[in-house]
């Protein structure tokens, strides 16, 4: 029964594989969704994009009701993935409540099985959280060569929108992806205030914060916008310089950090690995029990400690 069960799976794991489509099916499917989604006369549905709560209409206005949906679209927005409000969410309720489960089997307290449950809920977030400070370190190194870029259409007697289209070709990820957008919003109808403002949302930094003040002030009061763009790109080209330095000067601390924080779990898995007697009592006795509540609280204070002596502001 075991090998039949085991055949019938990989037999439909290969049907799978054989039959599911290609990049190119798949991207010609959704172009034909797009144009359908675009006829609001004849279907009744919104031309609008959706914003990324969930595919499903339904779930996605219960999720939007739910506490922490906005600020999870947000973080999803800037780390720049695909995911949706509701696959995030999901996912770490059910990483949460499977691994509280697995947990509650080995450990004799219930309360360290809730505190495996929570720090696995918040693996989506953390992964997210990772992917989000990679893409704006990107951002920080990619944006005063756009800015340069930008400085140099004008002074060529481009138009401020044929010069974000032209960074948005030129530039790589995720400045081009960013200055896309926002230049599909403005051309689309949305005032170029709004369309920077959502560009600011997306990105958070603050060279785009002196950028978006840039443009803006440009726009109200007028002004040579390219040299304006001179100056804002040398600053933060100076600014990636000093945040290149500081990252060197505090490898030291940040190397000791990770190995502060991840040696307790390791010498606990390999003694584990070795004796699980040994390590049992920690969590079979009250005063055990104490000391690892004790350690986890010291341990969260010293990567805060750690956190603020490390993070200079630039």
């Amino acid at each position: 029964m075991l090998l039949f069960v085991l055949l019938l799976i990989v037999c439909f794991g290969i049907i799978y594989l054989v039959l599911r489509p290609t990049k190119t099916e798949t991207a010609v499917q959704q172009q034909l969704e797009n144009i359908q989604e675009g006829r609001a006369e004849q279907t009744g549905r919104t031309i609008l994009r959706e914003e990324g709560y969930g595919k499903n209409p339904e779930t996605a206005e219960i999720v939007r009701q739910l506490p922490g949906a906005l600020e999870t679209l947000r973080l999803l927005q800037q780390a720049g993935h695909d995911w949706t409000v509701v696959s995030v969410m999901a996912g770490s309720l059910a990483a949460a409540l499977a691994s509280a489960w697995i947990a509650s089997l080995f450990l004799p307290s219930i309360l360290l099985a809730i505190v495996v449950g929570i720090a696995a809920g918040s693996g989506p977030y953390i992964y997210l959280l990772i992917r989000r400070e990679q893409r704006f370190r990107r951002c920080d190194a990619l944006l005063p060569e756009a800015i340069d870029l930008m400085a140099r259409g004008l002074r060529a007697g481009h138009a401020l929108t044929a010069v974000l289209e032209m960074v948005a070709n030129e530039i790589a990820e995720p400045i081009s992806t960013e200055f896309r957008k926002l230049h599909e919003e403005n051309a689309l109808g949305l005032p170029l205030r709004d369309a920077t403002v959502n560009l600011v949302n997306r990105m958070p930094r603050d060279d785009v914060r002196f950028l978006a003040t840039a443009m803006l002030l440009q726009k109200e009061t007028g002004g040579n916008l390219a040299a304006i763009l001179d100056k804002t790109g040398m600053v933060a080209r100076e600014r990636a310089r000093l945040r290149g330095q500081l990252r060197i000067y505090t490898a030291q601390g940040r190397v000791t950090g990770w190995v502060l924080c991840l040696m307790p779990f390791i010498m606990f898995g390999l003694l584990s690995t070795v004796n699980w007697q040994l390590e049992k009592t920690l969590f079979t006795e009250p005063n055990g029990r104490l000391l690892v509540y004790v350690a986890l609280g010291l341990m969260l204070l010293g990567i805060i400690a750690i956190r603020k002596i490390i993070d200079v502001k630039v």
